[in-house]
């Protein structure tokens, strides 16, 4: 079984470290900050390189846009429902801040954005350097299989960035943002995380992409950053997230 300190030696300065047997039959690619250390381990890292959509992980940006222009207020703010059956029942009903996110709720975002507006969205975008920095796409849409893209690699060093304070969040905009993500907590760890589901298109056949984007804070206050993107058939956030889990518990980091 692999640890973290194994794979620290394995690659020495960062280098790529093997981890394909978590994969399965999936295309993917791994990266993993160690913020204490300041050291990364990948896997694929040719793959860590290359840019897609971030589907729902940019529920994590979108949250902290809307709370820092005031479009969202708090953790109680809410959405009505508009009637549209979205095809999930958990999706048709009156959201709020926390359900939306728990459920991944992308009608309730589509309107977060389309308030925030395209002016002080591109606006923050380009401030906190995210992806290919393309909103083109549209208002509502453009983080879904459009026009804005981004890297396994990237997306680490957003959260990187986040976690240092380094980006024109406030701290209680970033607290709430954080309380939203939280997966599972221990007195070990807390483990912390966003899933995105979409697809990849070549040649008119569309292929399964996941995501699973996220920290882990041991109790010793070491964190954590990583990255899961996945390719293939059946390929979604879950798996993404699962195959996460099972790095970072083989890493004895859960």
């Amino acid at each position: 079984m692999l640890t973290f300190a194994s794979c620290k030696q394995q690659s020495r300065k960062g280098y790529e470290t093997d981890f394909a047997g978590f994969f399965n039959n999936y295309k993917g690619a791994f990266v993993l900050y160690d913020a204490k250390n300041n050291y990364y381990i990948k896997h694929n890292e040719q793959r860590c390189r290359e840019r897609y959509s971030p589907c729902s992980t940019f529920k994590i940006p979108n949250t902290l846009i809307g709370l820092e222009t005031g479009v969202i207020t708090d953790l109680n703010f809410g959405i009505k429902w508009d009637g549209t059956d979205y095809g999930r029942e958990a999706w048709n009903k009156d959201q709020t801040l926390s359900s939306a996110m728990k459920n991944s709720t992308v009608w309730f975002y589509r309107e977060i954005a389309r308030r925030i507006g395209q002016e002080k969205m591109q606006d923050y975008i380009n401030r906190i350097d995210y992806g290919n920095k393309d909103i083109s796409g549209g208002i509502d849409k453009f983080w879904l299989i459009s026009s804005l893209i981004i890297s396994a690699e990237e997306q680490v060093e957003f959260l990187k960035k986040l976690n240092k304070g380094s980006l024109p969040f406030s701290e209680r905009n970033v607290n709430i943002l954080k309380s939203l993500i939280v997966q599972d907590s221990t007195e070990y760890y807390v483990f912390s995380g966003k899933t995105g589901s979409g697809y990849t298109e070549n040649v008119g056949n569309k292929t399964g992409l996941g995501w699973f984007v996220g920290t882990v804070k041991l109790a010793n206050d070491n964190l954590f950053i990583f990255a899961v993107n996945i390719e293939g058939d059946n390929a979604d956030g879950m798996a993404a997230k699962e195959i996460a889990k099972n790095i970072l518990k083989s890493m004895k980091l859960m």
